[in-house]
């Protein structure tokens, strides 16, 4: 299992990835599974979801906002103090802010998006950072997207969010190496779950076709034919952040299906 007797915090739980990671966390033998969100809500059923598996992996919900740093503070402590220590923080929250082309587009918002999917991003990673570097080292994964590196109409302020901390990724993984301490990125694309089922069906809606068409309209521009489960995904997160990627640091893994191809 590649999280065998892990302590894993993961960010952003919710209806689509976030909490997949956490499910995926403990069916890879994750001692503990930390599961953070503003709502607790999506927590409980976070811990619901992993109780199913029936294995021994311990949950832990603390409701955060990860834009408060004395939230992400407490969030850590919180995990220092049940299980002494953090192996792993997947930075899996994000605001994907409002879709709207650059010139309509409202700047406050995008200084939301920012708050978030840098900023809060920041907030949390510098808060596991002093223990992990006083247990001598621990991963950490940022979960980015596809749109930092392929422009979509509409999503400006999102990917220049997401292009900010894929910069910072690099520069922490540069500063931290020494304490043994890897940083690693996930470039996500289109991943079948909740959002995206969202978005297909109301495009489907509005060109009055059938889902199936607007799938199959995505799916023939990723070289795999299919539109990866968000689930399948997230295994690609957990290799990151396993000793299995020991060596690996700074590194910007693309799971895409092979849609985007640099």
């Amino acid at each position: 299992m590649l999280l065998q007797d892990k302590v894993v915090i993961v960010s952003g739980i919710g209806p689509g990835l976030g909490i997949k990671l956490a499910i995926l966390a403990a069916e890879q033998g994750a001692r503990a599974v930390v599961v953070a969100a503003r709502t607790e809500k999506k927590l409980d059923e976070a811990e619901k979801e992993i109780n199913k598996l029936g294995c021994s992996t311990e949950v832990l919900k603390v409701p955060t906002d990860i834009a408060d740093r004395s939230a992400c503070e407490k969030l850590v402590a919180a995990t220092i103090e049940k299980f002494g220590r953090i192996d792993c923080l997947i930075n899996s929250a994000y605001n994907p802010g409002k879709f709207v082309p650059i010139e309509k587009a409202n700047m406050d918002d995008w200084r939301s998006a920012m708050e978030v999917n840098l900023f809060g991003t920041m907030n949390l990673t510098q808060a596991v950072i002093p223990q992990m570097k006083e247990q001598g080292g621990g991963s950490i994964v940022m979960v980015n997207t596809m749109v930092t590196q392929r422009a979509l109409a509409t999503q400006a302020g999102y990917g220049a969010s997401k292009a900010a901390l894929a910069s910072a990724t690099s520069h922490l993984a540069l500063e931290l190496g020494k304490y043994n301490i890897r940083v690693n990125s996930s470039f996500m694309g289109w991943m079948w779950g909740p959002p995206v089922e969202y978005f297909v069906n109301m495009m489907a809606k509005q060109q009055g076709v059938d889902v199936d068409v607007v799938k199959q309209g995505i799916a023939k521009n990723i070289p795999l034919g299919n539109i990866p489960t968000d689930y399948d995904c997230g295994k690609a997160v957990m290799f990151l952040a396993s000793d299995y990627a020991c060596a690996i640091t700074g590194a910007s893994l693309d799971v895409n299906g092979g849609e985007y191809m640099p």
